[in-house]
């Protein structure tokens, strides 16, 4: 499937990917394309195994050649794990937080020059004239070297694993519908996966001043309105990783 999730005159973004691949063996993914004007922005591409059905719904939207822009999350292989493909097949620099710049040759680049470390804190980088996105930083949830993307023009957020559920789960299509009931979904991730409530906090003070409309996970499905400040309000509240580390452990200190 693929679906446009925000549309406004020269710009767009699309949901590339939802998680239906067989390849994908249990851990669905989502993939998401920026389109500004004539350019092309790519949002966690995932597996190799993705590529072919991705470039054919790519080119319904642009030119592989216009493609600038790809940019990784954190390190793990649903996210990354295509990108040495990505890389031979378009022009596009490839953004990653500069803690796992080192684990990049694994991939088998051919043009490591490609390769962009994406610095600490909160910025903005340039993809064409006029048209930034702004790099949040995300770390410890769950990677410590985990960066969201945020688009200025769509107001999307790309949250990462922030937020992310695993297919199938509720009855909702896309966009999440009553949160209650969605919790079940996302609570056993999130209190594993992320490091602490430290962390989280941290990111939500990252985000707090930006207008989002939508908050789009790299896995499952996408917060909006009320839903979204809800999920946001709980995470905020959420005891994980390190704060129940007796409890993941077995034992107490």
């Amino acid at each position: 499937m693929d679906k446009c999730i925000f549309e406004g005159g020269d710009h767009k973004v699309i949901l590339l990917g939802f998680g239906e691949s067989a390849k994908e063996e249990g851990v669905p993914s989502n993939q998401y394309l920026i389109v500004h004007k004539n350019i092309g922005v790519l949002i966690d591409p995932g597996g190799f195994g993705l590529f072919p059905t991705l470039i054919s719904r790519l080119l319904k939207y642009i030119e592989i050649d216009d493609v600038k822009a790809i940019f990784l999350s954190h390190q793990d292989p649903d996210v990354s794990g295509g990108v040495n493909i990505w890389a031979e097949m378009t022009p596009a620099r490839i953004y990653i937080s500069k803690v796992w710049l080192r684990f990049i040759p694994h991939y088998d680049l051919k043009d490591p020059s490609k390769i962009v470390p994406i610095e600490e804190g909160v910025h903005d980088i340039e993809i064409s004239e006029g048209f930034s996105l702004r790099i949040i930083p995300a770390h410890f949830l769950h990677s410590p070297g985990q960066i969201n993307v945020y688009d200025p023009v769509s107001k999307v957020l790309f949250s990462g694993d922030i937020g992310a559920s695993m297919l199938p789960c509720s009855e909702n299509l896309l966009f999440i519908d009553d949160f209650e009931e969605f919790i079940p979904c996302i609570e056993k991730f999130h209190v594993r996966y992320m490091a602490s409530n430290r962390a989280i906090r941290a990111w939500i003070n990252n985000i707090k001043d930006l207008e989002i409309d939508i908050i789009a996970p790299q896995h499952g499905f996408l917060y909006k309105g009320e839903v979204k400040d809800k999920f946001i309000k709980w995470l905020s509240e959420l005891k994980c990783g390190v704060d129940i580390i007796e409890e993941i452990n077995g034992n107490s200190y």
